[in-house]
């Protein structure tokens, strides 16, 4: 059930550009599921009109947390709340991940680009809950843009990191050093949250290595909920390519059915 309510932002953590918010909304905390995202008014005004998209970072007990970076008018206006003011938020939204039974006892890869990181948090714990080995990748530009390295740290996960520039651990793309690690051992399944050419090159990446993969989708979004159709996809399904809404069939697609833009081009 989509539920629509006002939140309470209790806390703010940020680094430069990047920010986390902690709010408290207990009904869309108690159906949230990871992979699913909100859609949040970013002003009082019709200055920007729309919601924005953004992912769930985590949530337990009474509350959420998002984690978003400033890329246009309205993450910079998201980014000036302040602890203790509300936030008009519309969610779960989107189907998310599939945790699975079958993974306990098995490694399992997490991959984020950038702010794609933002879910794969949240999906660690549920894969950990399920008795699974959670290894989260965490790729960036250079070192400022891993601002949740600690985080993740913290909370016990293995991971490894790169940037394209070689300011912190492995220089270059975080799809070379999965295919680095995929040398020295594979897991039972990836997920990949991130810019569409990192998981388009996971995509054929797992497709060698037949390994099944599941991918949350960017996508920009006008309602949210399936009545707009702006934020359409071309996927695969029953052997048929047709557009699908990335919000409401989405934004996690397994493998098999996305169809890359570049590939429908070829």
């Amino acid at each position: 059930m989509v539920i629509d309510r006002q939140a309470r932002l209790v806390e703010v953590e940020s680094w430069g550009d990047y920010f986390l918010f902690t709010l408290d909304s207990p009904e869309i905390a108690a159906q949230a599921r990871p992979g699913q995202f909100l859609m949040i008014r970013v002003s009082e005004t019709t200055q920007p009109l729309l919601r924005r998209p953004i992912s769930l970072h985590n949530a337990e007990g009474n509350r959420l947390q998002i984690f978003f970076q400033v890329a246009g008018e309205g993450t910079r206006l998201l980014s000036l709340k302040k602890t203790g003011q509300c936030l008009d938020l519309i969610g779960p939204l989107g189907k998310g991940f599939n945790v699975r039974p079958e993974f306990r006892d098995r490694e399992i890869y997490c991959v984020g680009g950038g702010r794609g990181i933002a879910p794969l948090y949240y999906l660690g714990k549920e894969l950990r809950a399920a008795g699974a080995r959670p290894v989260i990748f965490y790729g960036g530009r250079r070192a400022g843009d891993l601002p949740l390295r600690n985080r993740l740290e913290s909370a016990g996960f293995e991971v490894l990191v790169s940037t394209d520039d070689g300011s912190a651990g492995f220089p270059g793309f975080v799809t070379s050093l999965v295919e680095e690690e995929l040398k020295k051992r594979k897991p039972a399944f990836l997920y990949a949250c991130g810019p569409d050419p990192m998981m388009e090159k996971l995509a054929e990446t797992c497709r060698r290595e037949n390994l099944p993969a599941e991918f949350s989708l960017e996508s920009i979004m006008g309602c949210g909920f399936g009545a707009c159709w702006g934020c359409v996809k071309k996927i695969r399904m029953d052997g048929q390519e047709k557009y699908l809404k990335v919000c409401q069939d989405g934004p996690v697609f397994s493998l098999e059915e996305i169809v890359w833009q570049e590939k429908e081009h070829g």
